[in-house]
């Protein structure tokens, strides 16, 4: 088990489809007396809200922010966000309104978005919901290397769709500081070397990765879900990276 030596707060957030459950694994490295990591489920994702097909990045962001007001997150006390995926968008919205909450962020096979992005621009307004695709679909879009028949079946058994809302939701972004906050990014179905290469090269889906001020890039070899498939060698980085923010 991973020794934490900090007390700042680390909040956990998975990406599309997925709830604080995801990080289970993950959290059993990194919880100890001293830890004070705390997974989130977004709103949206929670299966027994009646309304969750209706909540939208803002409610997402909100949430997170009430999370960090529970949990004694303060400009004297900022925390370590832990964002994975699709969680890039709602974490990118509370860096942006509040980045002296925020002493790092650890982006995990994600990383910031641009201003005016959409995830999914596309998807019709009468699409309520989007569920999770099948698997081979899915495998076309993320690499899902690492993952056992078990864990894929897990997920698929334990996946809530991803609102609307959410999808069609462009990000508002206008507080340069964001781009301030230190920064690791955890590279795992695409190596650093070719994510940067890309993010210099003004790649839409990379491009706001070039104008963060303090950035580490780690290579953590694996698929696209890896509290899954290397949940402890995660939280070494993790804990690494939150060691760091002291």
């Amino acid at each position: 088990m991973t020794t934490t030596t900090s007390s700042q707060p680390i909040i956990l957030i998975a990406g599309h489809w997925l709830g604080a459950w995801a990080w289970d694994e993950v959290l059993e490295h990194l919880e100890t007396d001293h830890s004070r990591a705390v997974a989130v489920t977004l709103p949206g994702l929670d299966r027994d809200d009646p309304e969750r097909a209706t909540k939208t990045l803002d409610d997402q962001a909100a949430a997170v922010l009430d999370i960090f007001a529970r949990h004694g997150v303060s400009d004297e006390q900022p925390a370590t966000i832990v964002a994975h995926s699709g969680a890039n968008a709602p974490v990118s919205l509370v860096l942006d309104r509040h980045p002296e909450l925020v002493d790092q962020v650890v982006w995990v096979d994600s990383g910031p978005v641009a201003a005016g992005s959409v995830f999914a621009p596309d998807l019709p307004e009468g699409v309520e919901e989007l569920p999770l695709p099948s698997l081979d679909v899915l495998a076309q879009q993320a690499s899902l290397e690492g993952l056992s028949a078990e864990v894929l079946e897990r997920f698929r058994a334990r996946a809530v769709p991803e609102p609307g809302p959410v999808l069609r939701q462009p990000v508002e972004l206008t507080n340069d500081a964001r781009r301030k906050v230190r920064t690791t990014l955890v590279c795992c179905s695409i190596p650093g070397t070719q994510l940067l290469e890309l993010a210099h090269a003004g790649h839409a889906m990379f491009a706001e990765v070039a104008n963060i001020e303090h950035l580490e890039v780690i290579d953590l070899p694996t698929g696209h879900w890896p509290m899954w498939s290397r949940p402890g060698d995660l939280a070494k980085v993790i804990q690494s990276a939150s060691s760091r923010a002291i």
